[in-house]
C-alpha cells in the first residue's frame, strides 16, 4: 500500500495543481457585478430581507456554477428614514460604483432613491414599492412586487359579502399611502359602496395626533375602517384605537398587505389587532418554498443564537426580495456586463454631491436584461409587465384572532370571487371570523355603522308648503311660540326611526324656498352640499335627484296623472234597451232558453198531448213555452217529474235574470251619465289649452318634455286653487286640466266630490321617499323600517289620521260600464245547463231501457242496418205512450160506453190502416208528425201494434161487453164516466 502511495504521489500532485489552475483561471475570467442593497439593518425586518437576498445569490450560483459573472453585494444602512436611504444610494453609486440597487426597504423612500437612479442611469429594483408609479417619471425603477391597487378588489369583495356601504380610509400621509385612493374608489363603486371619510396619518405622528385622527373617524356613522399604512405605524394606530374603545363590538377593521404581510409582530401588537381582517398575495406552497423556509429560519437562528426561538416563516415580501436578487444575478449573467464604468457628468455641475455623480455606461443594458428576465420564483412566476409584476391570481384573506393566532378565513380570485377554499365549489363566503369585541361568529355580523354619542344630531331639512298640508305643515304655535312641524311625511319618518334598533338624534329645519319650479331640487342639493343630513317631506324620487343623493324605498303609491271637470251626457240610442246586458250574455241567454224548451219538449212529447201536433206546431211549442217563462205566462202543463224538476230550476234562473235586467236598465235610465271633459293629452296639446301643476313639483319639467308650451303652464298651491282654476276653464283664466301626483289628486278629490275626476293614463312614477347622502347606511335601515310599517297596521293608521277613511267621494259612476256581463251569471247558467243535460240524459236512458223490447230489428227501408234501426227508434219515439194518464183519460172520455170501446178502437184501427204509408227516409219526412207513424208500417203490423198497446182493462171490458150482448138482447143501461182510478176499476161490473 505504501509503495503504491509513493509511486502515485507525483500524479496526484499534478492533478491537484491543474484543478487549482483551472479554478484560478475561471475566477479571473468571471466578471464582477456590483449591486448595492439599502436596508434598515437595525430592524428585524431589515435582517430578514438581508438574509433572503444573500441566500438568493448563493442559491443562484449553486444552481449555475459555470456563470461568467459574479454579483457582489454591497449593503448600506438607511437608518429607517428617507435621508439615510438617499445618502446610502449616493454612497453606493459614488464610492462603490454599483451597477444596480435593490431597495430601499420602506416603500415611502423608494421614490427618492428612484430619482437618483434616473439621474445616474442605475436601475433601482424595489420589492416594497407597491404604490403606483408611472414609467415616464421613473424609467429606471423596477417594481418586483404587486401594485397596491390590486388588493382593492378583495377589499371591495369583503364589503359586498357583508353588505357594507361605506368605509373610512386611514392612509399614510405619503405618495405611497395616498396612491390607493383612486383604485379604492373605483372598486367600491362597483359594489355600490364608497369612502365616507379620508384621513391622512403622518408616518411620524405622535400619540395625540393619532388620537385626533381616530376621534374624527369615530364621530362618523361608518364603523368600517380600511387601514393603509406601514406596519410600524399600523401597530401604533391599533394600540391607540384599542385605548379609544374602537376595537370593541360593532367595529370592523380591514388592513392592507402592509399589515397582513408584516415580518415582525410582537405579542402586544397581535393582541391590539384582535379581530382585524387583512389581505395579502397568496403564495402556492411548494417544495422549494418549504425548503427555503427551513433554511431561512435556521440561518436566522444561527445568526442570532441568543434570540427568540419562535421565528416566523418568510412572508410574501421576503419571497419577493429573494426573487429580486435572483433576477439581478440572472440579468447580470444575461447582459454579460462586468466591471462598472461611469461616465463623468456632461457640462457644468452643481454644488451638490448628487450633481457630481456620473452616469452608468451599463445601466440601460442591465435594465433591459432585468426587464426581460423570466423564471419560476418562490413567490410565483417572475415576469415583469411595464416594469412591475402582474396582478397575483389569488389573494389570501387572513384574520388576527385571539391568542396571537393568524388564521386564513378565505381566498379571493378574479374568476370566482370570495370562497373559503382555493376550490370555489367547497364553500362560499368566508369561514368563522373573530370580530373585534365579539369573538368567533358565523351568524352575527357587524352592522358596519352606528350613531355615536359624540356625533352631532342629524339636521333634517323639511319643505315649507303653501298647500296640501296633510303631507307637511310648518306653522308657529301661538301658545308656545315655537315652530311646529307636522304631517303625514313627518309621522312616517318618526315611526321609521323609532323602529330602528339603535337611537338616532335629529332635529327638523324648515326650508322656506318652496314655490319655485326647481325648489325641491334645491332642497335635495342641501344634502349633496352637506348642509343637511337628510330631507324629509313630499319629495318625489327622480333620476336626476338620485344622481346626487340616495333615496329610501317609497312610502306612498307612485304615478302621476291629471284631474279634469266632468260633463253630463244622455243616451238617445234606439237600441238602448239592449244596454243592460252585454252581447255575450244576450247570446248565452237565448241559447239557454232554446235548450231548456227543447229538453222539456223531448220529455213531454210522448206523454203530453199539448206537446204534439204538426212539426211547425211543435217548433212553436218549444219556443213559446221557453220564452213565455220570462213573464211566467206558459199555459202548457208538464206531466213528467223530470220536467217539473227542471222547470223549478229554470223559473228560478229566469227570475234572477229578469230582476237583474230590470235593475240594470233602471240604473241606466235614472243615473246621470258623467264623463270627463278631456281624456287624452293630445287633445290638450291640439286645442292649446292651459294646464296646471303643483308649484315646486317636477311635473312642470315632465309637461315641457311632453311638448307643452311653457306659457300654457300655470302653477297652483292648494286644492282650492285647483278647483277654482278648473271651474273657470282654460278660456276664462283657468285651466282645462291639473297634473299632479296621484296622492295629491286623491286628496283633492276627497275634498271636491262632485264635478271632478281623474282622467287619462297614470304615468309611471317612483313615489315619495326620504333623501340621504350617497352611501349613507341610513338608507337601507330606514327602508327596512318603512317595509315593516307597511306590512303592519302603523302605515294604515297614519294614513287614516291625515287622509281620512278611504271612501267613494269623488268617484264617478260611469253608467257606460254598468252592463251586466256573462261572467256575472256564469254560475247560474252552469247550474241550469247541468240540470237540463242531466234530465235529458235520465229520460233517454229510461226510454231506451223501457222500450228495448219494442224494436229489436230494423224495419223496412233503404240504408244501413244502423240507419234503419235509428229510423225505427225515431218512429217509435214519435208514437203516443198510451200508458200515460193523459191518453188513458182521453180514451175513456172519447168512448160513449165501455161496451162500444172495442168498436171505436176497431174503427180507429181501420182508419189508420186505410191511411197511406210514409217513409222517414224520404225527403221532407218528419218524425214529429202523427201521420208519419201511420205511413211507416204495413196494415198487419199496425194492427198487431195497436193490439199490443191496448190496455188490459180495456180488453177485459170489451170481452165482458161481448158476453153480455150474447146472453141478453136488451143492453144494460149504463151512464158514461171518466177513467176510473185503479181502486175504482175493481168495482166495475163484469158479465156473469
Amino acid at each position: 500500500m505504501g509503495r503504491r502511495f509513493t509511486t502515485s504521489w507525483p500524479a496526484y500532485s499534478l492533478l491537484l495543481l491543474l484543478a487549482l489552475a483551472a479554478l484560478t483561471n475561471h475566477a479571473a475570467a468571471a466578471g464582477t457585478v456590483r449591486v448595492g442593497i439599502i436596508l434598515d439593518q437595525a430592524s428585524v425586518t431589515g435582517t430578514r430581507f438581508q438574509t433572503s437576498i444573500q441566500m438568493a445569490v448563493e442559491d443562484y450560483y449553486s444552481a449555475h456554477p459555470n456563470s461568467t459573472t459574479k454579483v457582489e453585494l454591497h449593503f448600506r444602512d438607511s437608518s429607517g428614514d428617507a435621508v439615510g436611504a438617499v445618502s446610502a444610494a449616493v454612497d453606493l453609486i459614488k464610492n462603490a460604483q454599483v451597477q444596480a440597487i435593490i431597495g430601499p426597504q420602506a416603500a415611502a423612500t423608494t421614490e427618492f432613491v428612484a430619482q437618483i437612479g434616473n439621474h445616474t442611469h442605475v436601475p433601482v429594483l424595489s420589492y416594497s414599492a407597491t404604490y403606483p408609479v408611472s414609467r415616464s417619471t421613473a424609467p429606471y425603477l423596477v417594481r418586483a412586487c404587486a401594485d397596491d391597487s390590486y388588493q382593492t378588489f378583495p377589499i371591495a369583495a369583503i364589503l359586498r359579502r357583508f353588505t357594507w356601504r361605506a368605509v373610512v380610509l386611514l392612509h399614510e400621509d405619503s405618495p405611497s399611502g395616498a396612491g390607493i385612493e383612486p383604485a379604492l374608489d373605483d372598486a367600491l363603486r362597483d359594489v355600490d359602496a364608497g369612502v365616507a371619510l379620508r384621513a391622512a396619518v403622518p408616518a411620524d405622528a405622535s400619540d395625540d395626533r393619532l388620537d385626533a385622527v381616530l376621534y374624527r373617524a369615530k364621530a362618523m356613522t361608518t364603523r368600517v375602517y380600511v387601514v393603509h399604512v406601514s406596519a410600524p405605524l399600523a401597530m401604533r394606530l391599533f394600540r391607540r384605537a384599542k385605548d379609544a374603545g374602537m376595537m370593541s363590538e360593532g367595529y370592523v377593521w380591514i388592513a392592507t398587505a402592509g399589515v397582513g404581510d408584516a415580518d415582525a409582530l410582537s405579542p402586544e401588537d397581535i393582541d391590539a389587532m384582535q379581530g382585524v381582517l387583512s389581505v395579502r398575495a397568496y403564495v402556492q406552497p411548494t417544495s422549494q418554498v418549504d425548503d427555503f423556509a427551513e433554511r431561512f429560519k435556521a440561518r436566522l437562528l444561527q445568526a442570532n443564537p441568543g434570540g427568540s426561538q419562535d421565528i416566523r416563516d418568510p412572508t410574501v415580501s421576503t419571497l419577493w426580495a429573494y426573487d429580486t436578487a435572483w433576477a439581478v444575478a440572472a440579468a447580470a449573467e444575461a447582459s454579460g456586463i462586468s466591471d462598472p464604468a461611469f461616465e463623468p457628468p456632461q457640462g457644468s455641475t452643481g454644488p451638490t454631491e448628487l450633481d457630481q455623480l456620473g452616469v452608468s455606461a451599463t445601466g440601460e443594458t442591465f435594465l433591459n436584461a432585468v426587464l426581460g428576465t423570466t423564471f419560476d420564483g418562490l413567490a410565483g412566476k417572475f415576469r415583469l409587465v411595464n416594469g412591475q409584476l402582474p396582478m397575483p391570481p389569488v389573494y389570501e384573506i387572513i384574520n388576527f384572532a385571539g391568542d396571537g393566532v393568524t388564521a386564513t378565513v378565505g381566498f379571493w380570485s378574479g374568476k370566482s370571487g370570495i370562497s373559503q377554499d382555493l376550490d370555489p365549489s367547497i364553500g362560499e363566503g368566508l369561514k368563522k371570523i373573530f370580530w373585534p369585541g365579539a369573538g368567533h361568529s358565523d351568524v352575527w355580523i357587524p352592522r358596519g355603522w352606528a350613531f355615536s354619542p359624540v356625533e352631532k344630531e342629524l339636521v333634517i331639512a323639511v319643505p315649507v308648503k303653501h298647500g296640501f298640508h296633510q303631507f307637511v305643515q310648518v306653522y308657529n304655535d301661538s301658545i308656545t311660540n315655537q315652530t311646529m312641524i307636522t304631517g303625514y311625511c313627518i309621522d312616517v319618518f318618526d315611526a321609521a326611526v323609532k323602529a330602528l334598533p339603535f337611537p338616532v338624534y335629529y332635529r327638523y329645519e324648515p326650508y322656506y324656498a318652496i314655490g319655485d319650479n326647481n325648489s325641491y331640487d334645491q332642497l335635495v342639493d342641501l344634502v349633496a352640499q352637506q348642509k343637511a343630513d337628510a330631507v324629509v317631506g313630499d319629495v318625489a324620487i327622480t333620476a336626476s335627484r338620485m344622481a346626487v343623493v340616495d333615496f329610501t324605498l317609497p312610502f306612498t303609491e307612485s304615478g302621476w296623472s291629471m284631474v279634469v271637470r266632468m260633463q253630463s251626457q244622455t243616451s238617445t240610442s234606439m237600441f238602448f234597451f239592449l244596454k243592460p246586458l252585454t252581447p255575450g250574455l244576450w247570446f248565452v241567454s237565448l241559447a239557454a232558453f232554446i235548450f231548456t224548451g227543447f229538453v222539456i219538449w223531448v220529455i213531454e212529447h210522448r206523454i203530453n198531448p199539448e206537446f204534439r201536433g204538426t212539426p211547425m206546431q211543435q217548433f212553436g211549442t218549444i219556443f213559446h213555452y221557453a220564452f213565455s217563462t220570462l213573464v211566467f205566462a206558459h199555459r202548457e202543463n208538464v206531466q213528467s217529474n223530470l220536467s217539473k224538476f227542471l222547470m223549478v230550476i229554470w223559473v228560478f234562473a229566469v227570475l234572477i235574470l229578469t230582476s237583474s235586467y230590470t235593475a240594470s236598465l233602471t240604473t241606466l235610465l235614472t243615473v246621470q251619465k258623467l264623463n270627463p271633459s278631456v281624456t287624452d293629452i293630445n287633445d290638450l296639446l291640439g286645442n292649446g289649452d292651459y294646464v296646471g301643476y303643483q308649484e315646486g313639483s317636477f311635473i312642470a319639467e315632465e309637461l315641457v318634455r311632453m311638448n307643452f308650451d311653457q306659457s300654457k303652464l300655470r302653477s297652483y298651491s292648494t286644492p282650492e286653487e285647483y278647483a277654482d282654476a278648473l271651474s273657470k276653464g282654460s278660456g276664462n283664466g283657468g285651466v282645462t286640466a291639473v297634473f299632479d301626483e296621484v296622492p295629491y289628486l286623491k286628496i283633492f278629490l276627497s275634498q271636491y266630490c262632485d264635478g271632478y275626476t281623474m282622467a287619462g293614463p297614470v304615468y309611471k312614477g317612483t313615489g315619495l321617499g326620504f333623501a340621504f347622502p350617497n352611501g349613507s347606511p341610513m338608507v337601507q335601515e330606514v327602508s327596512r323600517a318603512i317595509v315593516g310599517l307597511t306590512e303592519g297596521d302603523d302605515m294604515g293608521r297614519i294614513e287614516r289620521k291625515w287622509f281620512g277613511v278611504p271612501g267613494t267621494c269623488g268617484e264617478n259612476v260611469d253608467s257606460s260600464n254598468a252592463s251586466l256581463t256573462l261572467w256575472n251569471f256564469s254560475g247560474l247558467f252552469l247550474i241550469t245547463g247541468v240540470a237540463s243535460s242531466l234530465m235529458l240524459f235520465i229520460y233517454l236512458v229510461r226510454f231506451v231501457y223501457q222500450e228495448r223490447h219494442e224494436l229489436k230489428t230494423a224495419g223496412p227501408g233503404s240504408g244501413s242496418v244502423s240507419l234503419k234501426r235509428l229510423r225505427a227508434w225515431m218512429q217509435h219515439y214519435d208514437q203516443k205512450d198510451m200508458s200515460s194518464p193523459q191518453f188513458k183519460e182521453q180514451s175513456w172520455r172519447d168512448s160513449p160506453s165501455r161496451g162500444s170501446s172495442h168498436g171505436k178502437q176497431r174503427d180507429r184501427s181501420e182508419q189508420e190502416e186505410a191511411m197511406p204509408t210514409r217513409d222517414f227516409g224520404a225527403p221532407g219526412a218528419s218524425p214529429l208528425s202523427d201521420h208519419s207513424r201511420m205511413e211507416s208500417a204495413s196494415s198487419l203490423e199496425r194492427k198487431l201494434s195497436n193490439e199490443f198497446r191496448t190496455p188490459f182493462e180495456q180488453r177485459m171490458g170489451e170481452t165482458g161487453a161481448a158476453s153480455t150482448d150474447k146472453r141478453s138482447s136488451t143492453p144494460e143501461r149504463r151512464t158514461s164516466f171518466k177513467l176510473p182510478q185503479k181502486e175504482e176499476r175493481k168495482e166495475l161490473p163484469l158479465s156473469p
